[in-house]
């Protein structure tokens, strides 16, 4: 019974843009960093830009080279992911059953709701159609079986397709593949592949599991099945609910190479996940930083303290993590920050009276993100950043004439 979608948003920072902006459709654009400036790398570009060649992840001074008359753009995570919101909204009116993979990605189930919207094949064509009328975005969508056939097949065809992909057609369709083709495949996965002579997925479905195991461990049983087709998770809806981890992490627009600036990367994330951790009740104990610099090595490093949701502690902890495995120098591509060993919060007596004061400063400021939105209130830190100080009083300076004219 083919009853599992796998919806995939297109281009999806540069279709938000465009959404957002009627002057931009139909046009190249490239979401990056400043214009102004040459450093950076593509985070995503529209498939107008794409047909000049233009590729996630290649260097800002290349894509214009390519495409020399692209429209550069600066990145609004804010505006993707209340956009992401919206669109699994939309899904969960078709099915409960939606597991969210990524900010532009989920799986749905949905198997039992024939009666209300049709076969998979309808479902996945209202599912197009309502996205795109409420939210003006395409989508592509693989309709199949399992959960990794259902992605494979969301792959074939973009923008805007519906591909189903039969269990039957696995040999046909996916076996002449290359094998980095295949979820879970990565670029260090597909480097020992080379090395073992194995080029397409059929390559690796045929390989004997035993050499897989003996390779890759565990990894090697599900990529022997992956390449077979064969899957046999579920969607769930509730994966995150347990959560033994919570963390942010920014691509940067351009490089960063200054510790002030990463402390105030820092400092944003660690509000993101603190808020996060205390809208879910959690307390967590372990804070981690994960650093990639421009060469794409990665760092993660730890530290573990009392039990906290406190923005401070997870800053500073951070902090101290960010100056212990750094230079300031080696140009910084991502930095991610996450609270893990996480239990739901519990009344604790704290001896000092400084921890209560944090903790309802902090609750007193995500009441007030929740009411009026995140950019209603912010950290006197983060007004060095001239950039972000002057988006933030432009949204302030919006909201008080908005305010005004209801009186």
């Amino acid at each position: 019974m083919l009853s599992i979608l796998h919806v995939d948003m297109n281009a999806f920072y540069a279709s938000c843009h465009q959404a957002k902006d009627s002057s931009l459709k139909n046009k190249p654009i490239m979401v990056a960093g400043d214009p102004k400036k040459r450093t950076g790398i593509i985070l995503t570009a529209s498939y107008e830009a794409r047909r000049y060649g233009v590729k996630t992840g290649m260097p800002k001074w290349q894509a214009e080279k390519l495409c020399p008359q692209g429209i550069f753009i600066k990145p609004e995570y804010e505006l993707y992911i209340d956009t992401s919101q919206r669109v699994m909204n939309i899904l969960r009116n078709f099915t409960p059953q939606v597991e969210v993979f990524s900010i532009d990605e989920a799986w749905l189930d949905v198997s039992g709701c024939e009666k209300l919207f049709g076969d998979s094949l309808n479902i996945a064509k209202k599912i197009q159609c309502e996205i795109y009328k409420e939210l003006d975005l395409q989508c592509s969508i693989g309709v199949s079986s399992n959960k990794l056939l259902a992605k494979m097949a969301s792959d074939m065809k973009k923008p805007n397709a519906i591909t189903v992909l039969y269990p039957e057609d696995v040999p046909k369709l996916l076996w002449p593949l290359p094998v980095d083709k295949l979820f879970g495949v990565g670029r260090r996965m597909n480097e020992r592949f080379s090395h073992m002579n194995i080029k397409t997925i059929g390559d690796l479905a045929i390989t004997p599991k035993n050499v897989l195991e003996k390779a890759f461990g565990l990894n090697g049983t599900y990529l022997h099945l992956w390449a077979n087709g064969i899957d046999d998770s579920r969607v769930n809806p509730h994966i995150a609910d347990n959560a033994k981890s919570m963390g942010h992490s920014i691509t940067m627009p351009a490089d960063i190479t200054s510790f002030d600036e990463a402390e105030k990367v820092l400092l944003f994330l660690a509000e993101q996940v603190g808020r996060r951790v205390r809208r879910e009740n959690y307390l967590g104990r372990t804070v981690s930083i994960t650093l990639k610099n421009n060469l794409f090595d990665v760092v993660t490093r730890s530290n573990t303290i009392f039990y906290t949701n406190n923005t401070e502690d997870i800053y500073n902890t951070a902090k101290r993590l960010l100056y212990s495995n750094w230079d300031g120098k080696m140009p910084l591509r991502l930095i991610g920050v996450s609270l893990s060993n996480l239990v739901k919060e519990f009344d604790q007596v704290s001896l000092f009276s400084e921890e209560k004061k944090k903790k309802k400063l902090n609750m007193a400021v995500d009441k007030i993100k929740d009411r009026f939105g995140d950019d209603a209130i912010f950290r006197a830190r983060l007004l060095q950043d001239k950039e972000l100080n002057e988006r933030k009083l432009s949204k302030a300076q919006k909201m008080s004439e908005n305010k005004r004219s209801r009186f």
